[in-house]
């Protein structure tokens, strides 16, 4: 299982990299927050508010909050927003928090589209069709919230829906999260860079229970 140390390098050298390669253009990077009873947390600054606060509240308002209180890790090209936490107890993960929250709209595009249209990094992003939406892989390892199906431990959620928990096999890693937004959402510049993207560290056990692998659920690399 990784620990705290090496989570908080794996989230620094992911957005190192993705700075590096121009597909982010302002960051916040992580750091261990140590806490009572052997809690320590891997967050950033102002992650406070990317938590519960704005719930029941329009998509673009959340999106602009974010933006104003600088509450992500990075801030993709085209506005997008990413968000990394964990929290760990005697070394054992207890939470994480990994979220993606697309932009609501391009209003540098709409005034210079020709930037945008012939450049790779927003092939996936600025066409008319697409619907922004936000993207967050959650886990809750405590007994009191783990319910068979209806709260797996390690779940997805698709665009803030209340009850949407798709169950996922096991515990997310930075570089797992970050491979499945480049590849899904920015594969025109991800296919392009991806020669230099960071390897893989250590894994986290899987958490999915029996009967939630008969029904849909989603794949990520585990130990």
């Amino acid at each position: 299982m990784p620990t705290p140390p090496q989570i908080v390098r794996q989230i620094n050298g992911l957005i190192a990299w993705l700075v590096d390669q121009g597909l982010a253009d302002d960051q916040c990077f992580a750091h261990q927050k140590s806490g009572p009873r052997g809690l320590i947390r891997v967050t950033f600054e102002n992650a406070e508010y990317a938590g519960s606060a704005r719930r029941n509240r329009p998509y673009d308002e959340i999106y602009q909050g974010f933006v104003q209180d600088r509450a992500f890790n990075a801030k993709m090209l085209d506005g997008a927003l990413i968000q990394m936490t964990y929290e760990f107890a005697s070394g054992v993960l207890q939470h994480h928090r990994l979220a993606f929250f697309a932009a609501p709209h391009l209003d540098e595009f709409q005034n210079n589209p020709e930037i945008y249209e012939n450049d790779e990094v927003y092939a996936n992003v600025v066409a008319r069709n697409v619907v922004p939406v936000a993207v967050r892989f959650d886990y809750d390892g405590s007994d009191a919230m783990d319910h068979e199906l209806d709260h797996p431990k390690s779940h997805l959620t698709l665009g803030q829906y209340k009850n949407c928990r798709i169950p996922v096999v096991a515990p997310v890693t930075p570089h797992s999260f970050i491979d499945f937004i480049l590849r899904n959402f920015y594969s025109a510049a991800f296919a392009r860079n991806a020669g230099g993207f960071p390897a893989e560290e250590e894994l986290f056990d899987e958490s999915i229970r029996p009967a939630e692998r008969d029904v849909v659920y989603v794949v990520v690399p585990a130990a």
